[in-house]
């Protein structure tokens, strides 16, 4: 039976930031660490042992999969990490989580602005 990706929420920002850098295919940890600064606008950065505790946990979890090596790269001891199929599944559900909570939140907003609570 394959675990329920609703178990795993709510995700921290950090797993959260991983697992979607990974959604766009196998990274290394400095690629990664570069793409959470872009898709966050420079406004969440990794540091180096955020990432690498972040990305243990998430592999022991299922989440992520160390790739390997790749050939020809130019540091041999470079890891690449890839998203899981349960991973995905967890982003998927984190971020239709996170679509309710905005949905219910312009909701009230919208009431209060109005006057209405």
């Amino acid at each position: 039976m394959k675990p329920d990706p609703t178990k795993f929420l709510p995700l921290l920002p950090a797993s959260l930031h991983i697992l979607l850098a990974l959604s766009a295919g196998e990274l290394h940890g400095y690629a990664i660490m570069q793409e959470v600064a872009r898709q966050s606008n420079g406004q969440y950065k990794l540091g180096p042992g955020t990432l690498y505790d972040n990305l243990q946990r998430l592999t022991t979890q299922g989440l992520v999969e160390e790739a390997g090596a790749r050939e020809g790269d130019d540091d041999p001891r470079r890891r690449y990490y890839r998203l899981g199929s349960l991973g995905r599944g967890v982003l998927s559900a984190e971020v239709e989580r996170m679509e309710a909570i905005v949905h219910a939140a312009k909701l009230r907003l919208a009431r209060t602005k109005f006057g209405r609570a």
